[in-house]
């Protein structure tokens, strides 16, 4: 049996022409020998009626002070998928195939348990299989499986996979299948050099490595999730990403070990950012440690994105998205962490030069314990990162003054800078990313790679 998995987004399924298109594609894989396996996601995108943000918002509108249950909430946003497998297996079984559709779990995927974030720990496909074997096409609802916490209990815990979690449903049950290659099917042709809209030229890469497309993807490019990525690599499994709607032939993933060489992927940029930098001078070198941990831990907590994290002799900082940024700021402006020991010492967290009203009151209340340390944040808004991706190729000498030098010539301003074995990135100000996406794209002639 050649099994192939497609993936079909938002977009290949969110109007009837869409999902008509998705179908043909469907059969077309049947016609030619295979026995495809479907997974898709919820119909649309933001805005669309059963769009993952448009039912998050349902809730968050009754009261917007009082945060969903997660438990409740990945009940909710699961009717997205289910809603959208249903409707795509009656379409194809309008054009006369028989098709049945499964939930995460009746697809026999298990996960450990993480509401609105869980990741799978185990597939037991055995009713997509005796599926296959009666001639249907199995649907397979993205984004959720189902968590067993005693075995033989009954039903479950329906749990969802997070932002983008159709990808790696696609690419776990090809890994579970042995399927021939998994197909990722959105609305741009591939993984490309750069964003079109700062690149209107960038051309669509032939071939990408598991470990660049996962740099990319964490980079900033919702191409492709991470996730996904990472399984079809460990299980060795084929992964395109295609057009649903043209002929192009797309982007096939491939082992570092079939395309070797040294050269830049691609260069890609994230969202709005804040920049924060926290001024540890006032922490012994015991505590700074303690401190730091702390922090990190504390966003590890609260599900915040960092990038951009940079660690000196007297400060940490990081860049956090300017949608958790509120979050962030209300954890840990007026943050007090005491230090037990033969002198007692409290520590008080500031976001800003200027102290808040929460900070000016601590400080004034704990006064009487003795001196009060402040580790004061300061903030740069209004930017963002972009990063250069390379196989091989970030530790070539020269390259980081290379960059420095393009982007200084070009006059864009870098504020911060780190690096990664793919990738190389810079926190530039946000009004000058696409220039500085251009510039780089330019000087690295990736308009020319394939």
């Amino acid at each position: 049996m050649r099994i192939k998995v497609m993936k079909f987004g938002g977009t290949s399924v969110g109007k009837p022409e869409a999902r008509m298109t998705s179908a043909l594609r469907v059969i077309s894989a049947k016609e030619q020998g295979f026995s495809p396996v479907v997974v898709v996601s919820a119909i649309g995108r933001k805005g669309a009626p059963y769009a993952t943000d448009t039912l998050i918002n349902v809730l968050r509108e009754i009261d917007p002070d009082v945060e969903p249950d997660a438990r409740e909430l990945d009940l909710l946003l699961a009717c997205g998928e289910i809603l959208s497998a249903v409707i795509f297996a009656h379409t194809l079984k309008t054009l006369g195939h028989s098709a049945q559709v499964f939930r995460g779990g009746q697809a026999g995927i298990r996960t450990d348990g993480v509401y609105g974030n869980a990741r799978i720990v185990a597939i037991h496909p055995v009713s997509i299989f005796k599926s296959l074997e009666r001639g249907n096409i199995p649907v397979v609802c993205g984004f959720q499986g189902v968590f067993v916490a005693d075995e033989g209990a009954p039903g479950g815990e329906l749990t969802t996979l997070g932002r983008g979690g159709s990808d790696t449903t696609g690419a776990a049950i090809g890994a579970a299948l042995q399927a021939e290659s998994v197909e990722i099917y959105t609305d741009v042709d591939g993984i490309k050099t750069a964003d079109p809209d700062a690149v209107k030229e960038a051309p669509t890469l032939r071939k990408v490595t598991y470990d660049e497309v996962a740099e990319i993807a964490h980079l900033g490019a919702k191409v492709v999730h991470p996730r996904a990525a990472e399984v079809a690599m460990n299980y060795g499994i084929p992964l395109w990403v295609k057009n649903t709607f043209s002929d192009d032939e797309g982007t096939e993933i491939v082992p570092r070990e079939r395309f070797p060489g040294r050269r830049v992927t691609g260069v890609t940029h994230t969202g709005k950012l804040v920049y924060l930098q926290f001024d540890m001078a006032q922490a012994t070198d015991a505590d700074r440690a303690m401190l730091e941990s702390r922090i990190y831990e504390t966003m590890s907590r609260y599900g915040i994105s960092l990038f951009m994290v940079n660690l000196s002799p007297s400060s940490t900082g990081f860049a956090v998205p300017r949608s958790q940024y509120p979050i962030v700021e209300n954890v840990l402006d007026g943050l007090v962490i005491p230090v037990v020991g033969e002198d007692r010492r409290v520590y008080l967290f500031q976001i800003g030069q200027t102290a808040s009203r929460e900070v000016e009151t601590q400080a004034a209340l704990l006064g009487i314990l003795g001196t009060v340390h402040r580790i004061t944040a300061l903030l740069t808004e209004g930017c963002t990162m972009v990063s250069l991706v390379g196989h091989e190729y970030m530790q070539q000498a020269g390259l980081f003054l290379d960059v420095l030098t393009t982007l200084t010539d070009g006059q864009v301003t870098v504020l911060q800078t780190s690096d990664s074995d793919y990738s190389l990135s810079v926190l530039v100000p946000e009004a000058e990313m696409n220039r500085a996406v251009k510039l780089l794209h330019d000087r690295f002639q990736l308009a020319e790679v394939r």
